[in-house]
């Protein structure tokens, strides 16, 4: 008779027979694969090319049912369980060696109520088809900046983007969730049912449970915003993040400017003398007219020569796909990501040192202006603690070839280093890599402890571990 080893959620080993696998095959809806089935090897692969495990199972969720019974599958047998979404999370927390996966990319199903400005998101949808579906009735809510990213653990972890300045961060508009706990029961969480469980969703990763369903508040947005790039050689770096800084101190909520520090794409409106050169990008991004917006971004305009320019009205859906050329699966990424209230002259030099001297050309330095509607929100109301942001900063480590990882994660590691003394000391959950659990507590601040009595409560056995993990503490008389 034939038998399954699996990886067990003690370290140890778990043998199951035939029959039960064949059983709870029978039980899902969906579809169970094990190694060398069809379709295999596509749900095992993720955004990050660095990640490459091989479950045992994997379960192909089709509803919430499917959800249920594969948590109590993992359970009861006792083995080691991961949550794929969109299958984007640079950590590749979405895949487990040689335990159960759950994956939640076949739950597709969006639901807009254009009266209410509501949707209802299924966890197996990427930006690009929420945002379809939202725009069709011109609305959005704040969300990320790739459109192939899921909404399932952008949201869980926080979630921003480009209309996060003016109506906060993606779990602040986050109304109530379905969420299927370690125990297997399907609970509804809100402000006003299980609400400690809804506090602990918005920002708290997976630790939970697996949401099978999550309802956003939307904001009339688009169709048209203005948006585009400023480019700039590297030679005036300095200048323009100087400008950058003075202007995004006093920039009304409406206008978003973000950094891209890089080797220049060959993209149509760059002369070619600058391709493959360091330049500076400013992404802009104008809730307006465009001669509002272009009158907002003319100081920026000003700061240094450009190389190249293109802005202008933009369908908002267009823009939430331009990023995603430079951000497709496959490739290699390693990152590092600080939390800033403010860059110093000393941090930007640092800056454009290490921005001069990228390992790859596909290697940037982001800097996301996020200061607005999130900073009035108080540190404790969700789990996501640090209202006191105004900057965020994610070294991106990108690149094709294995042999350049040494290379590559040595430069973003020195990079971090010389920037840790001008950061909060804080970090965004959602840009942490798989070898930095240390940060888990930094990540979480002062609602740390809140996070532990909750998981304490709701997955006492650390069922829900492949994440940045929140660990269970075992009280004495437990």
């Amino acid at each position: 008779m034939q038998q399954f080893e699996l990886a067990g959620s003690s370290g140890n080993r778990v043998v199951l027979s035939d029959a039960q696998v064949t059983e709870f095959a029978g039980s899902l809806r969906g579809q169970l694969l094990r190694e060398g089935d069809p379709g295999y090897d596509e749900a095992r692969t993720i955004w990050n090319a660095m990640i490459d495990k091989r479950p045992a199972l994997i379960a192909r969720c089709s509803g919430a049912g499917d959800v249920t019974r594969a948590v109590d599958f993992a359970r009861r047998n006792r083995i080691v369980v991961s949550i794929r979404g969109g299958g984007h999370n640079i950590a590749g927390s979405a895949v487990c060696q040689g335990g159960l996966m759950i994956d939640l990319s076949l739950m597709k199903a969006v639901q807009i109520d254009r009266q209410k400005r509501t949707a209802q998101v299924e966890p197996g949808v990427t930006l690009a088809e929420f945002d379809e579906k939202a725009q069709s009735n011109g609305l959005a809510t704040p969300l990320g900046i790739n459109s192939t990213t899921g909404v399932a653990g952008l949201t869980l972890g926080g979630g921003f983007g480009w209309l996060t300045r003016k109506y906060g961060m993606t779990v602040d508009n986050l109304l109530g969730a379905d969420v299927i706990t370690a125990d297997g029961q399907l609970r509804h969480v809100s402000a006003n049912e299980n609400p400690d469980l809804f506090w602990g969703i918005r920002g708290g990763g997976g630790n939970f449970g697996v949401v099978t369903r999550f309802e956003y508040q939307l904001y009339p947005v688009g169709p048209e915003i203005f948006s585009g790039l400023l480019v700039y050689s590297h030679e005036h770096a300095e200048t323009v993040l100087k400008r950058y800084r003075e202007v995004t101190r006093r920039a009304p909520v409406d206008l978003t400017v973000w950094v891209v520090l890089r080797k220049a794409p060959p993209l149509p409106f760059l002369p070619e003398h600058v391709h493959g050169k360091e330049v500076v990008v400013l992404a802009v991004f104008y809730l307006g007219d465009a001669d509002s917006g272009q009158k907002a971004i003319q100081p920026l305009e000003e700061s240094a020569p450009l190389v190249g320019k293109h802005v202008g009205p933009t369908p908002y859906t267009a823009w939430q796909k331009a990023f995603d050329p430079l951000l497709t699966p496959g490739a290699r990424n390693y990152w590092k990501s600080h939390d800033f209230k403010e860059f110093s002259d000393d941090a930007i030099r640092k800056i454009v040192q290490y921005s001069g001297n990228l390992p790859t050309p596909h290697t940037e330095i982001f800097l996301g202006h996020i200061a607005g509607k999130m900073n009035s929100v108080p540190p404790e109301a969700t789990a996501y603690h640090h209202r006191n942001v105004n900057y965020v900063m994610n070294v991106h480590g990108r690149w094709d070839d294995r042999a350049d990882d040494e290379r590559g994660i040595r430069w973003a590691r020195e990079f971090f280093q010389a920037m840790t003394p001008y950061s909060l000391g804080s970090v965004y959950v959602n840009f942490m890599t798989a070898d930095e659990q240390d940060r888990v507590e930094a990540a979480y601040g002062q609602n740390y402890d809140r996070l532990v009595e909750l998981k304490n409560k709701y997955d006492s056995s650390n069922l829900f571990c492949m994440n940045q993990n929140i660990k269970p503490v075992i009280l004495e008389g437990r």
